[in-house]
């Protein structure tokens, strides 16, 4: 089972466990993708475009087990360029994929993001 930790704006921490076999996991992004997993998972992750590799709000940081993850593509890259605090651990969590099960993977949900306009947000 692939193990992957969720780390939010606060710093709290989430972790679950998958099987690849179970993909698709939501229909947020690729079938076995960082945020379809949380999705599926209950974790938020904000993504303005619906996982489609149009924005960069669902951008993470990959902490540890970046060599388990489908690699870049490049209108990935291109979007990454739009996201805040980019770093060389940033990843779009809709297209970043797990690519097996014993992989330990940890991602950290970044303070800001380039969301203007957010469903989940507190409305008075």
């Amino acid at each position: 089972m692939a193990q992957i930790t969720y780390i939010d704006k606060e710093g709290k921490s989430a972790t679950v466990e998958v099987s690849l076999k179970d993909a698709p996991f939501d229909d947020h992004g690729k079938p076995a993708s960082l945020l379809a997993i949380a999705m599926k998972h209950g974790i938020f992750i904000e993504h303005a475009c619906g996982g489609v590799c149009a924005c960069s709000t669902c951008h993470v940081i990959v902490e540890k087990g970046k060599n388990f993850l489908s690699t870049n593509e490049e209108q990935e890259d291109d979007m990454l360029d739009n996201a805040p605090g980019l770093t060389l651990n940033s990843r779009l969590s809709c297209q970043a994929e797990v690519l097996r099960d014993d992989a330990e993977i940890v991602v950290r949900v970044p303070l800001l993001n380039r969301n203007l306009v957010s469903e989940h947000a507190k409305r008075e």
